[in-house]
Parts: structure tokens; sequence; C-alpha cells
């Protein structure tokens, strides 16, 4: 039941993000298929093949459309405009530089204004995107992709060459990749949507580098070996997005051919670059919220800055914090303050302000993140810290149910307790295999999970603990108390336990995998298992320690002890929880300055989590002081 659960919700994460990102995919295959091909329809104003110009006309027809079908936003109208006057140029009959132009500019604001991924989380598997060619592709574009294939015989249009090095100079692997998961309308391209997302970009770059020959590849290793500052710009995002025409005009005609052949044999080259790509990203969509705020749209502002966080730095976030943590907490707190001063309407100065304080934490981080800060000791240290601090909060729970469980004389229910936590480690590894290899968990989703989970364990563990607190004040009742707690636990009650255990720790394991699979891609893999393994040592010590000792404490004290523990963790628990809200943007930021902040106990410099977590203390001590009116009325009867 709770792996079918989870199933659900990875499920319903990933379609909730793929119904919102889908359509902006689309339009953008769209307009990169009208840069690539109009040259095919249109020369010196004139048409030489009618199909292909049809097909222009109507894919800037399709595209117009689509774009009035997105959602509401303040972008909606000038892409709507730049899309008219797309379709404009095109039955003018215009030169292709000037088509490619419009359409790759108006696929760059429709990206700005509608997100979609557009890299892949870790590196492609190059040799498992051969593989995959040549069982799903080499029939039909040909062994070596002259698009000469067996059953490409009769095809209208023809396979694709992916041989043709002009044509794969105006095709990025981000455009390949939206054809091959979405296929071509009107053609004999299927859709490859049925490949987990990792297969797919694997193809998407063994695709791209089927125009370039080997020699061009050693001389593009040579390239990039050699220039620390290409290294430092050419992230995988970027690698993924840019065509080799643009990195041409940037880096030159000759060079950027030897960078693509070698980057798109080699994607693990670039992807030691990502961490820092994000940060662009995070630098990017903060520069758009800048402006938009600047132009009096204070909701577009507030969107693309709460992208800055969730797609441009919280990926990065765990490795951050195992590196320089203190840095991390600065970042947060000041893209918390930004959010904050939009929502309190500051003047355009301040925010301004704000942005360049940012920038100038982002090249700190960039700097913390650099593939040569990497180190053994800091991944060490970061698998055992989080393991330790998840797990402890977890175990602390398990073991109250245990021990009351036992104290009750109900050991027939212990596996219900046993089966909550062992199916939470169960969905934890099922939660890291789809999120490596079948899913992107956005950072938005990640936030939304952890938030949710906090509050609801926190309201459960609010009642747990005045229920707790309410059996410990009957020392001469003691023994009805265990004989009617134990006629109470059916098997309804058996259900409740386990799903309990299974939210508190599946809560942890989601946290803990997240920020595994973050620091597991920056290498030294061999220290992060050292590291868990010797957390897992420490909490199996704390587990024991807490057994034996809760075995011999009279029943009265340990539901007294129990109670407040519980009580202790459903404070940690909602603030937490209203932490991971206000980063997802559900709940309001209102800085508060002074205000400690600890991860551990679950204090965060804000008015609302501080509320949150003062209601919650209100509320059990509310609970607790009719426990002891309870029991002085029953003292006195």
């Amino acid at each position: 039941m709770a792996l079918a659960l989870v199933a659900i919700a990875l499920t319903a994460l990933s379609n909730s993000a793929s119904a919102q990102t889908a359509p902006a995919q689309t339009i953008w295959r769209l307009l990169d298929y009208i840069a690539v091909d109009y040259p095919e329809a249109v020369e010196n104003g004139q048409i030489i093949n009618q199909t292909e110009y049809d097909e222009m006309l109507e894919f800037s027809a399709t595209a117009s459309r689509l774009i009035g079908e997105l959602p509401a936003s303040s972008a909606k109208s000038p892409l709507l405009r730049r899309a008219a006057e797309l379709e404009q140029i095109i039955a003018a009959r215009s030169p292709a530089p000037t088509i490619a132009s419009e359409a790759r500019g108006l696929a760059a604001d429709l990206i700005a204004a509608y997100p979609v991924p557009l890299a892949p989380t870790v590196a492609p598997d190059f040799a498992r995107g051969k593989a995959l060619y040549a069982e799903q592709c080499a029939s039909c574009h040909g062994a070596t992709g002259g698009g000469d294939g067996p059953d490409s015989i009769g095809l209208d249009p023809p396979a694709i060459a992916f041989t043709d090095e002009a044509r794969a100079r105006e095709r990025s692997i981000f455009a390949l990749y939206q054809v091959i998961e979405q296929g071509l309308e009107g053609t004999s391209m299927m859709s490859f949507a049925h490949l987990p997302p990792q297969d797919r970009w694997a193809l998407a770059f063994y695709t791209g580098s089927l125009a370039y020959s080997e020699g061009a590849a050693r001389r593009g290793e040579a390239l990039w070996e050699s220039d620390a500052e290409l290294r430092r710009r050419l992230n995988l995002e970027k690698l993924v997005g840019t065509t080799p025409a643009v990195l041409a005009a940037e880096v030159g005609e000759d060079e950027a051919r030897h960078l693509m052949a070698y980057l798109r044999q080699n994607p693990e080259a670039a992807a030691g670059a990502q961490a820092t790509g994000t940060l662009t990203l995070a630098r990017t969509r903060l520069g758009e919220a800048l402006a938009a705020y600047e132009r009096g749209n204070r909701k577009v502002a507030t969107d693309l800055a709460l992208s800055a966080y969730l797609d441009g730095f919280e990926p990065v976030e765990a490795v951050l914090s195992a590196r320089d943590h203190a840095l991390m907490i600065r970042i947060e707190q000041a893209m918390a303050e930004l959010r904050s001063g939009i929502a309190r309407n500051e003047s355009a100065e301040a925010i301004r302000e704000r942005v360049a304080t940012l920038d100038g934490l982002f090249e700190q981080a960039e700097s913390a993140l650099a593939p040569s800060e990497a180190s053994a000791t800091s991944s060490f240290v970061a698998a055992f810290t989080i393991l330790l601090r998840e797990g402890l909060e977890a175990i602390l729970i398990v073991v109250a149910m245990i021990t009351f469980l036992t104290k009750a004389d109900r050991r027939d229910v212990l596996p219900y307790v046993h089966g909550g936590w062992v199916a939470a480690l169960v969905a934890g590894a099922a939660t890291w295999v789809a999120a490596t290899w079948l899913i992107t968990i956005s950072g938005a989703s990640r936030e939304l999970a952890e938030g949710f989970g906090g509050v609801f364990a926190a309201l459960v563990l609010l009642w747990v603990g005045i229920w707790m607190h309410g059996k410990s004040n009957a020392d001469a009742w003691q023994r009805y108390i265990r004989e009617k707690l134990g006629a109470a636990l059916n098997r309804r009650s058996a259900w409740f336990l386990f799903g309990l255990v299974f939210v508190v720790v599946y809560r942890e394991v989601f946290e803990t995998i997240l920020f595994y699979a973050a620091i597991w891609s920056q290498g030294n893999g061999g220290a992060v298992l050292a590291g868990a393994l010797a957390a897992s040592a420490v909490l199996a010590v704390i587990a024991f320690a807490m057994m034996r000792y809760s075995r011999i404490l009279p029943i009265g004290k340990f539901f007294a002890y129990s109670s407040a523990l519980i009580a202790a963790l459903a404070v940690v628990l909602i603030g937490k929880g209203s932490a991971a809200l206000q980063e997802a943007g559900y709940l309001p930021i209102t800085p508060w300055r002074g205000f400690p902040r600890s991860d551990l106990l679950g204090l965060y410099p804000t008015r609302e989590t501080a509320l949150a977590q003062v209601i919650m203390v209100v509320l059990l001590a509310l609970g607790f002081a009719w426990n002891q009116r309870k029991f002085r009325q029953q003292r006195t009867a």
C-alpha cells in the first residue's frame, strides 16, 4: 500500500510537471523546426519546395494558436505579437537568416516566460545512446546516420540524415530531445516518450554526434582541456541548449565544430560545470525578475524570483551546503528577503540592490562549487551529517512506538510498526531510482513533498503527544489503562501506526536521498558510502541505547518522557514543513532579522515559521493542561 502511494505521488509530480511544460515544449519544437528547415523551402524570395513552405506556414500558425492557449501571463501578449510577426515574414518569404533570428528569439522569450527543464539531471550515457540508436533508429536513419536505412525507402518526407553537418549546425541537443520525446506530426518520426528521460537524452547526444568525425573530437578534447575559461562557461545546460552555429559566433567556426564533436560524445566532461551552470540560470531569472519589477509587473517578478530559487539555486543547495553551509544559508536568506521585498512593494532601487547582493553571493558559491573544491572529506562529512540529522528524528518516533507497544503488551502490533519503516526505506530506494532514471523531480516538487509531509506529520504528532501525556498521570490506574489500551488497539489502529511511521520515516528518507543524489554526482562515491555507513552505525547505537533504557522506565515516566519528545518533534516538523512551503511559494515570507536559525530544531528566521511553531506550542500546552485538569478531577472523585 505504501509503495503504491509513493508511486502515485511520483507519477502525479511527473505528470503535473509534464502538463505544465508540454505546450511550451511543443511550441519551442515548432519554432526550432522553422529556424532549421526554412532554407529548404525558400531561397532568394522564391519558393523552392512547396511542401516545405506549406509546413512553414502551418507550423508558424500552430505556434501562434498554441501560444494563445498558454496560461495567462504578462509575457503572453508580447509572445503573441512576435508570433504574428513571424507568420507575416514567412508569408512574405523573407530571407532565411531573418526567419531563423525571429524564430530563435521567439523561442528564447517563450522559455523565459514559461520555463521548462533544459538539461538532464546527470550526464547521459553515450554508449547507451549508441545501443538505443541501433535498436530504434538505424532502420530508417541508417547505421551511420546517413538517412539511408532499409526502412527509409519511400518515406515522404525522407528520413533525416544526421551526418549532414550543415543541418546539424543549426540543431541543438535540446531540439533533438524534443523531437525524440514528442515525435514529429505529419512525418514517420514517432514519439519515444515511452523511454525513460535519461535514455532519451542519451539518444539525443548520440544522434547529435553523428555529423562529426573522430579527428574533430580529438582536437576538441585538446581544446577543452587547455582552456579553463571555456570549461567554466560551457556547462551541461549550455551545451544542451546551444546550437553549433551559436557557439561558432562565440568561439570561432573550427573551435565550435571541434568542441561539439568532443562534448557530444563525452557529455560527462561538461557535467562537471553543471553546478555553476544552474547559478547562471538563477542569475538570468533574477535579472528578468528585476526587469519585470521595474516595469511594474510584480506578479511576474515574484514568479521569476521564485524560479530563480527553485530552478536555479535549489538543485545545487545540497552540494553547496556540504562545502560551505554558512554561504548556503546566506544565499537562502537573501533570496527569501528578495521575494519578501517584492511582496512588500519595495522601491526598484532596493530590489536592484538585493539582486546585486545575490549576484555577489553567487560568485562566492561558484568558487565553492568548482570541481577543484570537491574533496573526500567534505563528501564524508556531508553524508554523515545529513543521515544522522534526518535519521535521528525518525528513530526517536519509531523507538517510542515500539516501546509503547511493548509496555502495552501488544507485541502482535509490532509488525505494523516495523513494516512502516521498512516500507519507507523501500519506497525511498524506489524514489532514488525514479528520480535518477525515470522522472525529473523539480525543485518545487521536492519542497512541496517535504512541506506537506512535515506539516502532516506534525499534526499527527500533536495528537499523539497529547494522548501520551494523558497516560502519564495515572499512577493509581496504570493497570486499567494498559488493559483498556490493549483492547483498543484493533486492526484499524495498527494500520494507523503503520501509516504514521511510514510518513514520518519516508519524509526523512526523501530529503536524505535527494541530498545524497546531489553529492554523489560530484564524485567521491566511496567517501559518501563511508559517511552513510558511519552515520548508520551511530544511529544503531542510539536506537539500541534508547530501547534498552526505555524498557526499564516505569510506564508513567515512559509516557511522560515520550509525550515531551513527541511534542518537541511536532514543533520541529511544523517549522521545517512551513519553511519548505515558503520555499515552494505556497506561504508568504516575512524575514525576522536576528532570529536564530537551526535546521536541527526547525528554527528559521521568518515570522511565519515562528508563528507556526508558537501555535503548535500553544496547542500542546492547552492539551497538556486539559490532561492535568482531568487528572485532578479523577483524584478528587
